[in-house]
């Protein structure tokens, strides 16, 4: 990995899986909050990025939300994580370097 180069990778279940953004090819939330990513690659894996439920579910852009986030932190330096955080009732993605 080169330092001029950034690579973003974002947390998944909880912070258990590490997937690297670049390898995301779609982005699905469903009715539950659930949000799931479908990987670049031939068997078509699906990760899960953010458990649903039935109590403080995600917003209906959050999807768009991290796309937008990772946009941003492709132009900075380093290496990246992002993740997503509820806190006071709100969630959103939060990044940090790796």
């Amino acid at each position: 990995m080169s330092g001029t180069v950034t690579e973003v990778w974002v947390a998944a279940s909880a912070g258990h899986d590490i997937v690297r953004a670049e390898a995301i090819v779609m982005l699905r939330l469903d009715e539950t909050g659930r949000l799931t990513a479908q990987l670049r690659d031939d068997a078509k894996v699906s990760v899960t990025l953010l458990e649903g439920s039935s109590g403080a579910r995600p917003p209906d852009d959050f999807h768009r939300q991290l796309i937008r986030a990772v946009a941003e932190l492709a132009d900075s330096s380093g290496g990246q994580l992002v993740r997503a955080r509820h806190e006071g009732g709100v969630w959103h993605w939060i990044s940090e370097p790796l």
